[in-house]
């Protein structure tokens, strides 16, 4: 990235042996890559360089989605996440309703970003090599939100829908703790649908209409 004409790249680095390596390069570019010796977990990188700022990482696989899901929930603080996972995980992301890959984080990465696969890594391109590819996608925040919904109501939704994803949502919902059927009526979805035919805009909408119902059962 430097050598490409990046003004400033601050690289958060857990391992000292990775650290030791990077400090010749810090000295090389001198006042434009700045080391930090830390756990990305803990980091915000938002908290670490002014504006504009944009995320290029290869993930611990572990840790991706624990990691994406921490940035989304401040992803307007960047212009665009490029980021390495593990192809299966990666076409999770941009899966469509109806494929067998769309999930609970189909849903939400979707809502708020638009996600486009970029191009896969092969095996042979590490050392040691994994037993996986991994895929390389790019994450542009959407000048807003899909369509509206509170991000807790949403997270509720899906986790329920998805958890017994071959079940229709008359099933799988009931773990929503409410009734199912005023709660369907009111997103206007036919009860028998299962899941993985919900669009994301469908699944706002059923977000919206548990915040709704959760209000009034509270009131």
């Amino acid at each position: 990235m430097l050598a490409e004409g990046a003004e400033r790249v601050i690289a958060i680095e857990r391992d000292p042996r990775s650290l030791a390596a990077l400090e010749p390069l810090a000295a090389f570019y001198e006042g434009r890559l700045r080391l930090v010796a830390g756990d990305a977990l803990r980091e915000d990188p938002a908290q670490l360089g002014e504006p504009p700022r944009k995320i290029v990482a290869n993930l611990p696989y572990n840790i991706a989605t624990h990691l994406l899901l921490g940035w989304l929930d401040r992803i307007r603080d960047y212009e665009s996440l490029t980021l390495m996972f593990q192809r299966e995980v990666a076409l999770r992301l941009v899966a469509s309703p109806g494929s067998g890959g769309y999930g609970r984080l189909s849903v939400l990465v979707q809502w708020l970003t638009e996600p486009r696969l970029l191009f896969d890594v092969p095996a042979r391109a590490f050392v040691p090599p994994p037993k996986v590819t991994s895929s390389v996608l790019s994450l542009h925040p959407r000048a807003r939100p899909l369509a509206p919904a509170a991000k807790s109501a949403l997270e509720r939704v899906t986790a329920a829908a998805f958890g017994q994803r071959r079940k229709m949502l008359r099933q799988s919902l009931k773990s929503l703790g409410m009734p199912v059927e005023p709660l369907l009526e009111l997103a206007g979805i036919a009860p028998t649908r299962r899941p993985e035919e919900l669009s994301v805009a469908e699944f706002c909408a059923l977000a919206r209409a548990f915040a709704e119902l959760s209000r009034r059962r509270g009131a």
